[in-house]
């Protein structure tokens, strides 16, 4: 039987056998065996990344508050600290400034949450990155975004149909990352709809979540366990 589908089997018997005899010391060991087959030999367990879930006793009393900022929900993070935000801790004076503008580029600017989940989105889908999409479509579905512009950005299809803003904000993304360079014609109509602030907030959202993109690339950030990947992939 091919493997891709022989570890959801096992891992599926195994923990039946489990749940039948929380005892059963070759289930157990063959569950641990099976997820850590699925995974990278440099990922860690507790975090899904190269480093380790960081421990609070091991930061220095800025990361230990921005730790808390975190823990503690302020900081109204999808993944904690199993995602960015808990690697932004390894350097609490990188965290220090990132928490707030990220904060700010996702929750105050004029653009709304719908559109700033759109450009989110869009620049996940540029970059490819599967664990910044899969977290932030059902939030843009929350949120009120179109599905029609979801798919729309999901599949890399055609902008007719959209809305202006909703057609504006993916034309700009996808000019910015795969063209490297941003248009004068599209530039101009970014400006006349968004403004001169309204731009830069969304130049800087897409700059902002292509570094934490780049992070999550970097530290090889996994899906939680059964978490569905909801980005197609080449």
């Amino acid at each position: 039987m091919n493997s891709l589908y022989a570890l959801p089997i096992l891992l599926m018997l195994s923990a039946a056998a489990v749940a039948q005899d929380p005892q059963n010391k070759p289930a157990i060991q063959a569950v641990s065996s099976a997820k850590s087959a699925a995974l990278p030999s440099d990922i860690y367990p507790d975090s899904m990344a190269r480093l380790p879930v960081v421990k609070r006793e091991e930061l220095s009393d800025l990361g230990k508050k921005l730790y808390d900022n975190i823990v503690g929900g302020q900081a109204r993070s999808i993944a904690g600290l199993q995602g960015p935000l808990g690697l932004w801790l390894y350097s609490p004076r990188y965290a220090e400034h990132a928490l707030p503008l990220n904060y700010y580029l996702r929750y105050e600017t004029s653009l709304g949450r719908p559109l700033t989940e759109l450009a989110i989105l869009v620049t996940a889908r540029e970059l490819d990155n599967q664990f910044e999409w899969t977290s932030h479509e059902p939030v843009a579905i929350k949120e009120g975004l179109s599905p029609a512009a979801i798919n729309i950005v999901k599949h890399r299809k055609s902008i007719s149909g959209l809305s202006e803003k909703e057609a504006l904000i993916i034309t700009f993304g996808r000019e910015l990352f795969g063209k490297r360079k941003v248009s004068s014609t599209t530039f101009a109509h970014a400006l006349k709809v968004f403004g001169k602030q309204g731009v830069m907030d969304l130049t800087g959202l897409m700059g902002d979540y292509s570094a934490v993109a780049a992070a999550l690339n970097a530290f090889d950030v996994q899906l939680r366990a059964g978490q569905k990947p909801l980005l197609p992939l080449p």
